[in-house]
C-alpha cells in the first residue's frame, strides 16, 4: 500500500522554461539522502524544457532544496525530431535517454520520439541529433518513446513505449516493449511486447523497472479514455513476460491536484524504503507529488 504525501515540485512562474508543468519526474542519486529530479516544464509557448531540482529525503518526508534557474537541456535544431519540446524519461551512469516532442501531420497529432543524451563535466549533450530508434516496418508509427534502462547481467536492458496505430488524430494506442544493448547506445529490437493493452484501454506509459530477488517489478500508467491514467504494476522472472497485477497500484484522489488523473511513476529505494514521485491532474500541470510504501 502507498500512503499519498502530497506535491513537493511545482511549476515556478518566475522561471521562463518553467511556466506550467512538471512532467515525468526522473530520479538520479547524488549522495547520502540527496538527489536530483530531473523532469520538463514548458515555456509560454508550450514548448517543453528539462529542468532539474535537489531533494533531501528525511524519513518519509521530501524537501526540495533547488530549482535549475536555467534548463539542464533543451529543444533541438529546427527540422530535428525533438525541436518542439524535450523530457527526460531515464537516467543511469551517464545516460540520459528522454523523449523527443513534435508535432504530427494532417492525419497524427504527434511524434514521440527517444534520444540519447551524454552527462559529461557537468553538462548535458546530445549524443547525435537523430533519435535513438528509427521506425521500422514492425514499428512504423512515430511513437517509440519513454525507455527505461538499466544495466543487469552484462547487458542494457531496456522497457519503452511503442505505437501500435491511431484510433483517430488525436488518440493513438500503444504499449510497452523490450530491447537488450551491450552499450546502451546500439540496441537490438524486434518489436518484442512486454505488456499489452487490456479491455478498452488505449495506453500503457511511462515504464519504470526495479530488479528484485525474484526478478523484475514493473510500475507503469495505463489509461482508459473513459478513466484517463492511473498507475499499475507488474512483476516478471525474466523480464520479459510479464505479470499485471489485478487492481491499481495508486489511484486517484477524491479532491485536489491528483483527483482527475495520476501518471508517470518513478519508483526508487531509499534506505529500503520505496518512494514514489508522479504526476498529477493535467499530465504534470499540477507538478510532482509523491507517496511512500508502508
Amino acid at each position: 500500500m502507498w500512503k499519498k504525501k502530497g506535491v513537493i515540485i511545482s511549476p515556478q512562474n518566475n522561471l521562463w522554461w518553467m511556466k506550467t508543468h512538471a512532467m515525468l519526474p526522473t530520479v538520479r542519486h547524488v549522495e547520502d539522502n540527496k538527489y536530483i529530479v530531473y523532469y520538463s516544464g514548458r515555456d509560454e509557448n508550450n514548448v517543453s524544457h528539462i529542468g532539474a531540482s535537489e531533494i533531501a529525503i528525511d524519513g518519509d518526508n521530501i524537501k526540495v532544496i533547488s530549482y535549475s534557474t536555467e534548463p539542464v537541456f533543451s529543444i533541438g535544431e529546427r527540422g530535428c525530431f525533438d525541436d518542439n519540446g524535450v523530457t527526460p524519461s531515464c537516467m543511469l551512469q551517464d545516460k540520459l535517454y528522454y523523449i523527443g516532442w513534435n508535432s504530427g501531420t494532417t492525419t497524427y497529432r504527434m511524434s514521440l520520439i527517444m534520444g540519447l543524451a551524454i552527462k559529461k563535466d557537468g553538462d548535458i549533450k546530445r549524443h547525435s541529433r537523430a533519435p535513438l530508434f528509427q521506425k521500422t516496418d514492425k514499428e512504423p508509427y512515430g511513437i517509440l518513446t519513454a525507455p527505461w534502462v538499466i544495466f543487469d547481467d552484462n547487458k542494457y536492458k531496456m522497457w519503452y513505449v511503442s505505437g501500435e496505430g491511431w484510433i483517430n488524430k488525436n488518440l493513438p494506442k500503444y504499449n510497452i516493449k523490450y530491447a537488450v544493448s551491450d552499450d546502451g547506445i546500439n540496441w537490438q529490437r524486434n518489436a518484442d511486447v512486454a505488456i499489452e493493452l487490456q479491455g478498452k484501454e488505449t495506453a500503457l506509459a511511462r515504464p519504470n523497472v526495479l530488479k528484485t530477488a525474484n526478478g523484475y517489478e514493473m510500475f507503469f500508467s495505463y489509461k482508459d479514455p473513459e478513466k484517463t491514467y492511473r498507475i499499475g504494476r507488474a512483476t516478471s522472472e525474466d523480464g520479459k513476460l510479464w505479470l499485471r497485477d489485478k487492481k491499481e497500484v495508486l489511484g486517484v484522489s477524491i479532491e485536489g491536484w491528483d483527483s482527475e488523473m495520476v501518471a508517470y511513476p518513478c519508483v526508487f529505494k531509499h534506505n529500503n524504503k520505496k518512494y514514489m514521485l508522479y504526476n498529477g491532474n493535467g499530465y504534470g500541470l499540477t507538478g510532482v507529488g509523491y507517496a511512500v510504501e508502508e
